[in-house]
């Protein structure tokens, strides 16, 4: 009788999430609320600008942010439903901030530094996410943001030069 070499059972994927390296529940729950919280001024945001009629395509560049924004909330809120947690009924800071500033190209170019911050906080929290659903759909919004970025700077790119 010959003896192969046996190894023992990996136990590897009953291993807890931040012991991979992943994100534990609590991180993701409040890194989704942080986002819900920012989310939710940027969509307050584009619905407050979109009453704007000048520059014209300014209200339909913020109906459509608003919308994404709106969705994004509620995708938030279900994964953070669907982990246990409760979700935050918090705005965030941004929208205070937003607001404060009058002339709607100069807010639209603060809403973009906004969107390019959920980017890079989308970007930094993706490695960590192990569960799939959650990882497509936040892949999903980063995404999305970056093309609302696009279409943004487009917009403010079109703008200047018709000012120049």
């Amino acid at each position: 009788m010959t003896k192969k070499p046996s190894s023992p059972v990996c136990y590897a994927a009953e291993a807890a999430d931040s012991y991979m390296g992943y994100a534990d529940r609590d991180e993701i729950l409040a890194e989704l609320n942080e986002l819900l919280e920012a989310e939710r001024a940027g969509a307050r945001v584009a619905l407050d600008s979109s009453k704007l009629t000048e520059p014209l395509g300014y209200r339909d560049l913020m109906q459509g942010v608003r919308a994404d924004e709106a969705h994004w909330c509620d995708m938030l809120t279900r994964h953070i439903r669907h982990l246990g947690g409760s979700p935050s009924g918090t705005t965030g800071d941004f929208f205070g901030k937003a607001m404060a500033i009058a002339a709607p190209l100069d807010r639209l170019s603060f809403l973009n530094r906004g969107q390019a911050w959920v980017v890079r906080k989308l970007e930094k929290l993706l490695p960590r996410v192990r569960d799939d659903a959650l990882h497509a759909d936040l892949k999903d919004m980063a995404d999305r943001h970056r093309t609302n970025i696009d279409l943004a700077q487009g917009f403010l790119d079109k703008q200047a030069g018709q000012h120049s």
